[in-house]
């Protein structure tokens, strides 16, 4: 992760401080949910992550669930 130093008012982090003692979050976890909020993902981008999960997916088997429950109950 990158480190970020900002130079913010000390009255914004302390509203910032009650804010995320109020969600039960530290001050970071409340700030990068405000930037992440801030910075949702654009269409091409969701389709681009979705693929790229997807490709770290296992493949899914030729293996039919009838022939499993068939498999087991054969097997009893």
């Amino acid at each position: 992760m990158t480190d970020v130093v900002l130079d913010l008012d000390e009255s914004l982090i302390q509203r910032l401080k009650v804010t995320a003692e109020l969600k039960g979050r530290t001050l970071e976890e409340e700030i990068l949910e405000i930037i992440r909020r801030a910075a949702p993902l654009t269409p091409e981008e969701r389709v681009a992550l979705s693929d790229r999960i997807r490709a770290k997916q296992a493949k899914p088997s030729n293996l039919l669930s009838e022939d499993l429950i068939r498999e087991a109950r054969d097997t009893r």
